[in-house]
């Protein structure tokens, strides 16, 4: 039996994959140039998963063999039952996260399929800061930081996609060792302001856990 190992960025790609082969199903009469096309996607999907068995290792190579509309939708349905869940969070544990924030506002837990997420965020327009939280090396990592909407569009350091984004701006507890005991230091990056949209998006998690370490300092 196959157990879950595809994560939400993870099947981001291959959907990125799947759509990128059908157009070229549908638009390119060249054999050749459209089994070079196969060979790329497979090759990138199967790039994103350094670690899998044989059997799954066949389920992914199995986009090389499929043409139609129909068969590029029957294969991502036959990848969900597979896909990880990111692991599921309390009100409490959330709390416990951000102690420094007495009433925080935490989202709708309950409502959350967290198939779909690779990383917690939300925004408290009151006080204009955003939260992400992230599953990372066994735990469970909470950054916070002042949110500045920009009305208007960008390229998102998460997901690497043009949507509508705001600055993001953290300070780093990391400190140099020679710091002095004022130092400061923000990191600010444009993000996506519907988290929704950015875990629909995002393909890769290095910008996401260079950020956190940057920030958070592991």
């Amino acid at each position: 039996m196959v157990k879950p190992f595809i994560r939400n960025h993870q099947y981001n790609l291959i959907k990125k994959q799947a759509v990128m082969l059908q157009n070229a199903c549908n638009t390119v009469s060249d054999r050749k140039v459209l089994e070079s096309v196969k060979y790329s996607a497979q090759s990138k999907i199967v790039e994103a998963f350094p670690d899998v068995t044989e059997l799954q290792l066949q389920m992914l190579e199995k986009i090389s063999t499929i043409n139609t509309a129909g068969e590029f939708q029957q294969y991502l349905l036959s990848l969900e039952p597979y896909l990880t869940e990111f692991v599921e969070v309390t009100e409490k544990q959330l709390k416990k996260l951000f102690p420094k924030i007495k009433k925080l506002k935490v989202p709708d837990l309950a409502a959350i399929d967290y198939r779909y997420v690779t990383y917690l965020g939300w925004t408290d327009i009151a006080t204009n800061k955003l939260f992400l939280v992230y599953y990372l090396n066994g735990q469970l990592v909470g950054v916070e930081g002042r949110y500045t909407p920009v009305n208007k569009k960008s390229i998102c350091f998460l997901c690497n996609r043009h949507e509508e984004v705001a600055l993001f701006s953290a300070i780093t507890k990391s400190k140099p060792a020679n710091a002095s005991p004022d130092y400061y230091k923000a990191i600010g990056n444009y993000l996506c302001v519907n988290s929704d949209t950015c875990n629909k998006n995002i393909t890769d998690v290095t910008a996401l856990e260079k950020f956190i370490h940057d920030v958070v300092g592991y």
